[in-house]
């Protein structure tokens, strides 16, 4: 199976602070892959630099075949990015914003009004996309950011905590539309999250971060069962030592 995502002996620094610490990783195709960790552990850290956002002090990070530092451009046209705190401009509608980005992926107006569409149907806001996303809820504008991040149907999605913030209701919508849409497009997902049973039940397989390494990495059915756990999250404290 191809490998969207080779991370391997990643290290950045930050001054006198060493915040991801030799990590490696592999992700397939077609996989929701999760990282999870404390705060602090690296997780955003990884996730910005398998972007493109910022760079590594060492190792070496591909994305679809690509260098995520040499080839910068051509990664950042088969991804697309979801920050924790990403926002919407507050004076244009969902609608006018959900134009805006697909304009940056497309020169062509036929795509645009294609991924625009298909923008409308994930968001799932209606009507509410003609008003300005000032007026919006918090999870209506995190809709709007995961329409934005899927719209355009990139190699890899990466999200950093996707639901953080919203209330059950919400975040159980997002879950549903994240799996159901990364399935029915065959769409390769990284997230991160602190909600553990989030991650249990979206990934195929997560990554355990602690201070900048991954410590142990698999399907949360079989983490359960080799650490003895109940839930993914005791498997956790486990491997890290707290339990």
């Amino acid at each position: 199976m191809p490998k969207i995502i080779l991370v391997k002996d990643l290290v950045k620094d930050f001054s006198k602070r060493r915040a991801v610490n030799g990590i490696s990783l592999e992700v397939d195709e077609g996989e929701i892959f999760g990282l999870i960790g404390p705060n602090g552990a690296g997780k955003t850290t990884t996730l910005r630099i398998i972007a493109t956002i910022i760079k590594p002090t060492s190792g070496q990070v591909m994305v679809c075949g690509k260098d995520v530092v040499r080839e910068a451009s051509e990664v950042r046209r088969l991804i697309s990015y979801l920050p924790e705190e990403a926002g919407a401009y507050q004076n244009l509608t969902g609608l006018e914003y959900l134009k805006f980005m697909a304009s940056f992926y497309y020169g062509n107006e036929d795509e645009v009004k294609s991924a625009l569409e298909e923008g409308m149907r994930i968001s799932g806001l209606g009507e509410r996309l003609k008003e300005k996303s000032s007026a919006y809820s918090k999870g209506m504008k995190r809709r709007l950011q995961l329409a934005r991040a899927l719209m355009i149907k990139p190699r890899l999605a990466i999200l950093d905590e996707p639901t953080s913030g919203l209330d059950v209701t919400h975040a159980f919508q997002l879950r549903r539309l994240i799996k159901e849409y990364a399935d029915k497009n065959r769409i390769t997902v990284l997230l991160s999250s602190h909600n553990m049973l989030e991650v249990e039940n979206m990934c195929d397989r997560v990554a355990f971060i602690n201070e900048g390494k991954v410590v142990e990495v698999g399907p949360p059915d079989q983490l359960i069962s080799k650490y003895g756990a109940e839930t993914l999250e005791e498997a956790f404290m486990k491997v890290v030592g707290f339990a």
